[in-house]
């Protein structure tokens, strides 16, 4: 399916939702962020759009490469775990999002930039779910 074609008002409202969560975050931690969420989702499609924006903000290969292993790598800032952390709690959510790794996002992260870091945990998997569901694949517009 193609969701733009097919429901272009929600897609559009979308697209405003993610411009708005961007808004003041670092470009590495954003797409650090995302391509772990589509990873947690098995989102084929934004695993590589995000991976390819990562490359363009400056992040390395190997740091993008060793992601999905984020806790047992020594690359990534404290700031960037609580990030990655609050990632996983917010895209799995087992049961909530557990004291401590709210809290220890909250210690990195200004309350106005945590509001737009949960903003864009959950726009992201907004685009993981339609892209999942609608089986959008790599190399396709």
């Amino acid at each position: 399916m193609d969701f733009h074609a097919v429901a272009p008002k929600v897609y559009k409202a979308v697209l405003a939702l993610d411009a708005a969560a961007r808004a003041g975050l670092d470009p590495v931690v954003l797409e650090l962020v995302q391509i772990r969420a589509s990873q947690l989702n098995r989102c084929a499609y934004c695993i590589d759009y995000h991976t390819s924006d990562a490359r363009k903000a400056g992040e390395t290969e190997q740091r993008v490469y060793q992601l999905s292993a984020w806790e047992d790598s020594v690359l990534y800032t404290a700031g960037e775990r609580a990030a990655l952390a609050l990632t996983e709690a917010v895209t799995l959510l087992p049961g909530g999002v557990p004291d401590d790794v709210y809290e220890r996002a909250a210690q990195h992260f200004g309350e106005e930039q945590l509001a737009q870091l949960i903003a864009v945990i959950f726009t992201v998997n907004v685009w993981n779910r339609m892209n999942v569901t609608t089986r959008k694949t790599p190399g396709t517009e």
